[in-house]
């Protein structure tokens, strides 16, 4: 027969171990996939350090770029996105293309729903994102920014803008910090974007351009420690001019 003693510290500890896991739980990336509108989407979950599931955090939903596949979701979480989060205390969720069908293109007929379900599975500060990409997956970000405005702060393109700019769709972003970065040698992209930038900016948007010297289309400036100024542009948005 056991020590009264020793029971009593057994059952303890097992009941702080209960507790925590239903609390707290070390940073990690989850893999997940959800039946939308007839589609399954996959996509993953970056958690930030100490995550509790009974905290709202803020959160971000990013795209990668590219055919928008798992492997590029793998490579953009890696470069851009999980070490600041977990640091910084963010959701990050980063979604493949379903069916191979880009986010700015037939992809896009997943949402409002999947946002609808993010928002059911996760507390999400202010029940609003940060909406952000990567090359396709930043024309991504504004054209889901521009479908359904009520559910984000930011726009970020890194680089990325608005396709399809109707002025219905330009007025949908009014509300919005608007984030804008191109690589000053990927000559295409920087002049589209400087040429939006200017376009928000004379309609009295807040939008914040970077040309990134030295860089292509892929922007290493923006990449591990690099992406904290994404992650100081999505506070400046949450207190600002997203509201």
């Amino acid at each position: 027969m056991q020590p009264r003693r020793f029971v009593w510290a057994r059952l303890l500890f097992t009941a702080v171990a209960v507790m925590l896991a239903g609390h707290s739980i070390a940073a990690e990336v989850l893999d997940k996939d959800q039946d939308i509108a007839g589609t399954t989407i996959h996509y993953k979950v970056i958690l930030p350090n100490g995550y509790n599931r009974a905290k709202a955090y803020p959160a971000v939903l990013a795209f990668p770029g590219g055919p928008q596949t798992m492997d590029t979701v793998d490579g953009t979480v890696e470069r851009n996105w999980r070490e600041q989060a977990e640091r910084l205390g963010y959701i990050v969720i980063v979604p493949a293309a379903p069916n191979g069908r880009l986010f700015f293109e037939e992809g896009a007929k997943v949402f409002p729903q999947f946002l609808i379900k993010l928002l059911s599975d996760f507390k999400i500060l202010d029940d609003k994102f940060h909406i952000a990409g990567v090359s396709n997956g930043g024309l991504s970000a504004f054209h889901i920014a521009a479908s359904y405005p009520r559910y984000f702060w930011s726009v970020t393109g890194l680089p990325g803008y608005l396709p399809d700019a109707n002025p219905v769709r330009v007025r949908a972003l009014a509300k919005m910090c608007i984030n804008m970065y191109a690589g000053e040698m990927d000559t295409d992209w920087l002049e589209s974007e400087k040429a939006q930038a200017a376009q928000f900016r004379a309609q009295g948007f807040i939008v914040q351009f970077s040309e990134e010297k030295g860089q292509g289309h892929v922007m290493r400036t923006l990449e591990g420690p690099g992406a904290e100024r994404l992650f100081k542009q999505f506070e400046q948005a949450r207190h600002g001019c997203g509201k």
